[in-house]
């Protein structure tokens, strides 16, 4: 066995994750800010503007779901570190290379690229942090990376009001490229050495499928997620569009998506703390559901209100949005080493993956009623039912040993 590594390594380990899932929403949610400017200054009318946003983001979220299989195998097979590494590396090349586009299918392709880049952040460092650390400190930590790291939005939506929008790929290219310096004293995960020593298969993805309970688990963190990414996706990424429908004007996405986000950080770091206090993942859960599902009643019930108040329920409806934690730290827990990283680099992937077919559900159902906000109450029922059955069967991962392998 190898030497556990010491408090300042998992200091180190924790800072850095949570500094490379900064830079990581960053540039994630930069499209969404800057979403009308950018694709305004490429000659696109307003109602291209709004169709292709939708584009646009769905294939950025393909291409999350592509590089968070990849990363997520490379984990597994190569190393936590080195998927940290390759990530931060990719998307900040493709963020550099955003701020130079002059076509629509320029503009297309790079986001594909930050797309798969993007999606190793995540993942890789909660997987790299819960296994270097106690199991008693795993919620807190977990909770600390997600919620620090959340502030990079809040920090896009800022730099966004001040330089334009190529400039905004520029800073979060260049913020990724400083980050890589750091990460070369962060020390890999004891637990993945060990197990490399091991002949059982590492990093199969296919693991996933072959085995009907690990599917069902596998399944069920992916379904858990999906009314996280229904918040941010639909409710909040085309805020303005709502707005207009309920006839408060003067809603602009890049605003709410700070205040939705600067909530999800309180969320997160609440999720975390609760969580150990409770010693249960489940509690903590259905909790925060709770909370989300009270903030999105209450977001359609405005008519006619105030900027204000509707940043103030993006907030409500950020602050529910942090049990992305226990999803994503529960995720981890679930599964053996060798597959582990696969397990929480693809997760979190596959849930923003899905929101390309939950704008088409939004579209189904928008039309089916011929109304914009009727069909945004409806997908909303649609998606927390689904996740909160599958939360109802999630079997209870808190404290448990994470030396073990999948066969």
């Amino acid at each position: 066995m190898t030497t556990k590594p010491s408090t300042s390594i998992f200091q180190l380990a924790v800072i850095v994750s949570a500094l490379g899932f900064f830079v990581d929403t960053y540039d994630l949610l930069l499209f969404a800010i800057i979403r009308k400017p950018s694709l305004a200054s490429l000659g696109l009318n307003p109602a291209e503007v709004l169709s292709k946003g939708e584009l646009l983001i769905s294939i950025q979220m393909i291409g999350m779901v592509i590089g968070g299989i990849i990363f997520g195998i490379l984990g597994d097979k190569k190393g936590r570190l080195k998927v940290l590494f390759g990530s931060i590396l990719l998307y900040s090349i493709a963020n550099i290379l955003n701020g130079m586009v002059v076509t629509l299918n320029q503009y297309i392709i790079l986001r594909f690229i930050a797309g798969v880049g993007l999606a190793g952040e995540l993942g890789a460092g909660i997987t790299l942090v819960s296994e270097l650390l106690p199991k008693e400190k795993r919620s807190t930590a977990a909770g600390f990376i997600a919620g620090f790291g959340l502030f990079g939005v809040v920090a896009a939506s800022m730099i966004s009001k001040m330089v334009d929008w190529r400039a905004c790929y520029y800073v979060g290219g260049a913020l990724g490229l400083v980050l890589l310096l750091m990460r070369i004293q962060v020390q890999e995960s004891t637990l993945f050495k060990d197990v490399q020593q091991d002949t059982v298969s590492k990093g199969n993805f296919l693991m996933f499928f072959n085995d009907r309970k690990r599917f069902a688990k596998y399944m069920q963190f992916i379904l858990i997620g999906l009314p996280v990414w229904y918040i941010i996706g639909i409710l909040v990424t085309f805020s303005d569009q709502f707005g207009k429908a309920m006839g408060i004007n003067g809603v602009e996405p890049g605003t709410a998506i700070m205040y939705l986000y600067l909530a999800i950080a309180a969320g997160d770091f609440s999720v975390g703390w609760l969580s150990q206090r409770l010693q249960s993942r489940k509690k903590t859960l259905f909790i925060f559901y709770g909370i989300a599902m009270a903030f999105t009643l209450l977001y359609f019930l405005q008519r006619g209100g105030s900027p204000g108040w509707f940043y103030f329920i993006c907030a409500g409806l950020g602050y529910g949005a942090g049990l992305n934690v226990v999803y994503i730290t529960s995720s981890v827990e679930q599964f053996g080493t060798n597959l582990r990283a696969s397990a929480g680099i693809s997760i979190p992937n596959m849930v923003r993956g899905t929101l390309p077919l939950m704008i088409l559900l939004f579209k189904f159902t928008r039309g089916l009623f011929n109304n914009y906000l009727t069909g945004g109450w409806v997908t909303g029922l649609v998606i927390f039912a689904i996740g909160i059955t599958a939360a109802w069967l999630l079997d209870e991962t808190y404290g448990k040993d994470l030396e073990f392998t999948e066969v």
